[in-house]
């Protein structure tokens, strides 16, 4: 019943609008690369302060390690901050902009939950309550931090975790295995990049939202994801949009009922987790 009531809530603002007003609290630079600075675009509850100990998320844009850019989460990471959570959409380098591959794009990723998690203190964060997003090509990047036990940055710290401790993917490109999305970027490589084949005890709960009409990741990719997780232990809720394609949850989609869905049930994972009090 209140994830039905949030639906309703969020569908009373058109998606268009939610668009159009949503901008970061600031914007931080998290690391410095030969191709150029990253950042990290931050919303804040009302009142923020530095003393507090609020959850967090990292969103991590889509555009197949080519293309977009952080607005991609701005909807959702806003819906979060009025919710009470930090939530922080990360820059990472792509190939239109920085001559990249999918192997910095992992790398970045880890690099800035690392840089969230150790400036916990500053960003007025629980470290402890960190979770990763993203859609499609982030979706990979969010799973990768979870997943893979390589391709850190050499400047890193490793002594801090990028591992997040929950996961919110919009159909995640998460199989890069030779019948899956981006074989032919990562070839010979891919069992070092493929989240789905480094599965292993202890990866942190997900949610999963997933069209069955997605072109790019089928169902059975998802469900095999799923089983995965389930098999050494972990949570895996794998959600699906009937007659839905690749991009469903954007905002711009259709009349943007997906959207508000998709919000809905992240609202509910979310507050399940300890991460949101339970909606009024």
């Amino acid at each position: 019943m209140r994830c039905a009531v949030l639906v309703l809530l969020l569908a009373a603002v058109p998606a268009a609008a939610q668009e159009s007003k949503t901008k970061p609290d600031r914007v931080v630079l998290f690391k410095t690369t030969e191709q150029g600075p990253l950042k990290l675009h931050i919303f804040e509850p009302e009142g923020h302060k530095a003393t507090d100990q609020r959850p967090a998320i990292v969103f991590f844009f889509g555009g197949g390690w080519v293309g977009g850019s952080a607005s991609h989460f701005y909807p959702q990471s806003q819906y979060l901050a009025d919710r009470g959570m930090v939530a922080i959409c990360a820059e990472y380098r792509i190939r239109s902009k920085h001559k990249t591959t999918p192997f910095e794009c992992v790398a970045d990723g880890k690099s800035a939950m690392r840089w969230v998690r150790s400036h916990a203190d500053e960003l007025g964060i629980d470290p402890d309550r960190l979770a990763a997003g993203g859609g499609s090509a982030g979706g990979h990047v969010a799973a990768a931090t979870a997943t893979l036990p390589g391709l850190d940055d050499p400047a890193d710290d490793l002594s801090v975790s990028c591992v997040p401790n929950a996961l919110v993917l919009f159909n995640p490109v998460y199989d890069n295995g030779p019948d899956g999305y981006g074989y032919d970027r990562v070839k010979e490589r891919w069992q070092e990049i493929s989240p789905l084949h480094n599965i292993r005890e202890g990866i942190p709960p997900a949610i999963v939202f997933l069209g069955t009409k997605d072109r790019l990741i089928p169902v059975a990719t998802g469900k095999a994801f799923q089983k995965k997780m389930e098999d050494v232990g972990s949570r895996s809720e794998l959600m699906l949009w009937e007659g839905a394609e690749h991009g469903f949850f954007n905002p711009g989609k259709g009349d943007g009922t997906a959207y508000h869905e998709t919000v809905a049930a992240m609202d509910r994972f979310l507050t399940e987790l300890g991460y949101l009090k339970p909606a009024e």
